[in-house]
């Protein structure tokens, strides 16, 4: 029997492409979007889902359920990017990050455990980001969402311990996606304190989407871990200076980590 994948964010970036892959592998895989009228052509049916709207979460894992009976992989891909000085960044759009990449994840888990925990196994993915394990600047809010997500899936991951589901974390780097587009950026003002740095940083920033890695390393990584039967807590895809900067910052002083990262954005 194929297994029954269930990715948020399915339509597009990374979550289409591991859609995809997994589709061509022989699962069963349902993707989500807030607008899934706008993605007839997509190779894998798309439910309507908003994780910021609980109601939609429950009616979309009702619907996965009713269809196929069970869900054996989640994989919790929806998310929002957003830049800015942290000091400029208006209140409502830090409130809508944690509400996209952290709160509404939470939410999705919890609708799916009890049918997860009814069928006797499942496995969830949390995609989070490298930007997770440091706080890097012009991007605090995003670090910080994502690190809490890192943290809530461990803390996860002992609750669940003996109910034959399994959770992990995926962080990856900078991938080739249309996420730069969509993400919050905070304007950057005439007289702001921050216009000089924080201009260079979101100019680095954007290069560095624009040149990532192919999504299709993403899906074939979580495509190994699906096939894994006791995942790790941790995993990290992307480019290996990117993966060395969590290594480095677990092994140099804090101080002289923070002076490596301003060189590196030229503060």
């Amino acid at each position: 029997m194929s297994k029954v994948v269930l990715i948020t964010g399915g339509s597009s970036g990374i979550g289409k492409s591991v859609g995809e892959f997994l589709t061509t592998k022989g699962f069963l895989v349902y993707g989500t979007s807030r607008s899934p009228e706008r993605y007839p052509s997509s190779k894998f049916p798309i439910v309507a889902l908003d994780v910021t709207k609980n109601q939609t979460i429950i009616d979309a894992i009702k619907d996965v359920l009713s269809k196929e009976g069970h869900i054996d992989v989640l994989i919790n891909n929806a998310g929002v990017g957003i830049t800015g000085p942290i000091e400029e960044t208006p209140e409502a759009e830090i409130r809508n990050n944690f509400e996209t990449n952290l709160f509404g994840p939470i939410n999705v888990i919890k609708a799916a455990l009890p049918g997860m925990r009814e069928h006797g196994s499942g496995l969830i993915i949390n995609i989070t980001s490298i930007a997770a394990y440091m706080g890097l600047p012009y991007r605090g809010i995003y670090s910080a969402s994502k690190g809490a997500f890192e943290l809530v899936t461990e803390a996860f991951r002992m609750e669940l311990k003996g109910s034959n589901i399994e959770m992990t974390n995926v962080a990856p780097g900078d991938f080739a996606t249309n996420i730069a587009s969509s993400r919050y950026h905070a304007p950057i003002l005439e007289n702001s304190p921050y216009k000089k740095d924080y201009g260079n940083t979101l100019n680095l920033m954007n290069s560095h989407v624009d040149s990532g890695k192919d999504p299709l390393l993403m899906a074939k990584a979580i495509y190994k871990i699906i096939n894994t039967p006791k995942p790790k807590i941790h995993y990290k895809v992307g480019e290996s200076m990117q993966k060395f900067s969590i290594v480095l910052k677990r092994i140099l002083p804090d101080k002289l980590y923070e002076r490596l990262l301003i060189m590196y954005y030229k503060l």
